[in-house]
């Protein structure tokens, strides 16, 4: 194992230190209980409040200012955060107009913030990101995965929050959005978890693991590599089938690189994936491309598709000031 490493027990820490010095204009640093948060935060309106296991960088904490997170909680790396970080978080960025939860459907992450909602005295409330169509069960989590979808959501309530959506209003549009995503990925190599010092899973030098959680958990099946054409078409069937998508639906296309993917490769994707939507009859509107939900050094990517409607659309075209997604 070869990573830049001072000792695995700071990592989380000192990465997030990093971060915020990087933004100081955009973020502050809570240390102990760690989380992010906005520097100048806006008064009277939703709180939002995401977070979940680091490794998946720029996922979550690099989504935190004026039009997406108020605030964000990691945890150790692929390991939830703590009860107190969220309390602690939410007391923070509460306005008075309560604290919406966005949580991945993964056991560890919905365990700790509802343990939070719990401690918590204000108003709050829960959007669940399931939109990982590869499997609805896995040794990991209750039912369908929260994986790259959840930077959908997350922006799409922050523009809402930020206009004045009020805490109902903002759960109601995070399960529209959650409902109108799907997401499928594809693994060619594992990453190594810096505890571990060892790869997550074994994977053969040409074999690809198609339906790969974000964490390395297994997917539909694993088989040989493929050309790009055709791990698109293996991505694209599924969340086809989920979506059921009318001929002429404007979507948003997002490609994901799990962090060991060049730029290169996924704008490959994302010229396949065009081609193949616009062959099902599907409108894009709006494109992502990039390494948004990591998995440390995983080679792979993963496609999202986001159906929208002129709601939906101008919540994406909002404003959005964050380290990682701004325009």
């Amino acid at each position: 194992m070869k990573k830049f490493l001072n000792s695995s027990d700071d990592l989380v820490a000192d990465s997030v230190a990093g971060l915020v010095m990087a933004h100081e204009e955009l973020l502050a640093l809570n240390e102990s209980p760690l989380f992010v948060c906005r520097r100048t935060p806006k008064k009277k309106r939703v709180a939002l409040i995401s977070g979940g296991g680091s490794g998946h960088e720029p996922l979550h904490t690099g989504y935190v200012g004026p039009g997406m997170l108020d605030a964000a909680c990691p945890g150790e790396v692929f390991t939830a955060p703590t009860p107190d970080q969220i309390v602690a978080a939410a007391k923070r960025v509460d306005a008075g107009q309560g604290v919406l939860m966005i949580v991945k459907n993964y056991a560890g992450d919905c365990a700790s913030f509802q343990v939070a909602t719990d401690m918590l005295d204000v108003d709050c409330a829960t959007v669940l990101v399931n939109d990982d169509v590869a499997v609805d069960s896995s040794t990991r989590t209750p039912g369908r995965r929260g994986v790259a979808g959840t930077l959908v959501v997350e922006k799409m309530l922050g523009a809402a929050a930020e206009a004045g959506a009020d805490l109902y209003e903002c759960k109601a549009l995070g399960a529209r959005v959650n409902s109108n995503t799907a997401s499928m990925g594809v693994a060619l190599t594992s990453c190594i978890v810096p505890e571990a010092a060892a790869p997550t899973f074994e994977i053969g030098p040409s074999e690809i693991e198609v339906g790969v959680g974000i964490h390395g958990e297994p997917g539909r099946y694993r088989r040989s590599l493929l050309p790009a054409d055709d791990i698109v078409t293996l991505l694209l069937e599924p969340i086809l089938k989920d979506l059921a998508l009318a001929t002429g639906r404007e979507v948003l296309l997002h490609v994901n690189g799990f962090g060991g993917t060049p730029l290169i490769e996924l704008h490959l994707l994302n010229k396949v994936a065009t081609q193949r939507l616009r062959e099902h009859g599907l409108v894009i509107r709006r494109w992502l491309v990039g390494n948004h939900t990591s998995s440390l050094e995983m080679a792979g990517a993963s496609l999202t598709l986001t159906a929208l409607d002129d709601e939906l659309l101008g919540l994406w075209d909002a404003p959005v000031l964050t380290p990682s997604l701004r325009w």
